[in-house]
């Protein structure tokens, strides 16, 4: 590759893990990230399987548990706060719903990050408005910074991808909507007696509404899920989005109302659609898709931050193998992925209906499953979701020279 200069829209989990391995194989890596620094905070994610073990090839496990969330596990409680059913942490060998390492997506982040510097240049409140690429490289223009042009460029860019925008076409020709939204921020412990716990309450209409421990004393993470068709929404109005939240949880039990309160005011409110993105390529000429901009699964699988993991691993050890072939590179990161992510992609049993039932009977029945969870048939059932986090043989890649 004649420019080894690449491009990475996204400073999430994905992005900063592939810059983290290509500045290993000598690549100059440039990374464009719309906020104005990484982002803190989010909800809680999973460290599991081929994940865990790319983040152990990274070294930074130490610094992963440092940073982890405490959980005891997961409990459903009905309208008066009673515990209905409870799996702990260490069900399913630490691999469950509520895996043995949960960190914070900010904080995960935040290590990643660190790990790239000081070799790794960003453009922090940016983005890029244009990509064209001829068959020496791809030109690119950004919000705010001077036109630039690079070898490659990596979409990292989340579910809503503008690199995808640009490149691939518009959003509705690859995201699958799942017909769920999610509510997530962050609020005190006031009133919340999570005892180490990650509660959730299910109400009729396809409702959730949960709480669960954040990293700090005192921090709780909280969200407000509910099944829906599609919403047309302004995503920088977030009052309309309260008010769109607050109508759908009016009258709802449990800690509800608390939780709407304390929305109001919270000032990391975030509210998106439950999707997947399904892709039936994942590179166009030199521009590549990585993570949720290219084969989202969706927070339901409890997956999404492997494939984040491991594709940028594969991603960056297929581009140094290739030795500036990117079609051969991008082809084989195809071959490694594709098979990982289509299993990855497999809802729970239930889907959206498992996760938010409709009515009073649903909720039941959901609950009751729950029970059962740890019990022959459904452990198989529920241990065979769980371990597609690992269902990938790894490549054992070289730490090249620097790149030409």
């Amino acid at each position: 590759m004649t420019n080894n200069g690449i491009l990475i829209s996204g400073a999430g989990i994905a992005g900063p893990a592939l810059a983290y391995w290509l500045r290993k194989q000598g690549f100059a890596v440039t990374v464009v990230e719309r906020a104005p620094q990484p982002r803190p905070g989010g909800q809680t994610v999973d460290l599991r399987g081929a994940g865990r073990t790319v983040i152990e090839r990274m070294g930074l496990m130490d610094r992963a548990r440092a940073e982890s969330v405490e959980q005891h596990g997961i409990a459903n409680v009905d309208g008066s706060g009673r515990v209905t059913v409870r799996i702990p942490a260490d069900s399913f060998g630490g691999e469950g719903i509520v895996s043995e390492i949960e960190i914070l997506r900010g904080d995960l982040a935040r290590v990643l990050y660190d790990a790239t510097l000081p070799g790794t240049e960003y453009l922090f409140d940016d983005t890029v408005t244009g990509i064209t690429q001829d068959a020496d490289g791809v030109d690119v223009t950004f919000e705010k910074a001077a036109p630039r042009r690079f070898g490659l460029v990596v979409g990292a860019d989340g579910p809503h991808s503008v690199t995808r925008g640009l490149v691939f076409g518009p959003e509705r020709e690859c995201v699958r909507p799942l017909g769920l939204y999610n509510a997530w921020f962050t609020t005190g412990d006031e009133g919340l007696d999570l005892d180490g716990w990650y509660l959730m309450h299910n109400a009729p209409g396809g409702l959730v509404a949960s709480a669960r421990p954040g990293r700090l004393p005192g921090e709780v993470k909280a969200g407000l899920s509910f099944r829906s068709a599609p919403i047309a929404y302004d995503r920088r109005d977030v009052a309309a989005q309260r008010e769109i939240v607050a109508r759908r949880f009016a009258g709802v039990g449990w800690q509800t109302p608390r939780l709407l309160r304390a929305m109001r005011t919270a000032p990391d409110f975030f509210l998106d659609s439950m999707d997947q993105v399904v892709l039936d390529r994942w590179s166009r000429g030199r521009v590549v898709l990585l993570g949720d901009a290219g084969y989202c699964a969706s927070p339901l699988t409890g997956l999404g931050t492997s494939l984040a993991l491991v594709g940028a691993y594969v991603l960056a050890g297929e581009i140094a193998a290739a030795a500036g072939d990117h079609r051969a590179a991008f082809r084989r990161y195809d071959e490694v992925m594709r098979p990982y992510v289509a299993r990855a992609q497999q809802l729970p049993p239930g889907g959206a209906a498992g996760f938010a039932p409709s009515s009073r009977t649903g909720i039941r029945l959901r609950n009751l499953s729950m029970r059962r969870m740890t019990r022959w048939p459904m452990r198989n059932l529920l241990a065979a979701q769980f371990a597609k986090a690992g269902d990938i043989a790894l490549p054992e890649y070289a730490a090249g020279e620097p790149a030409r």
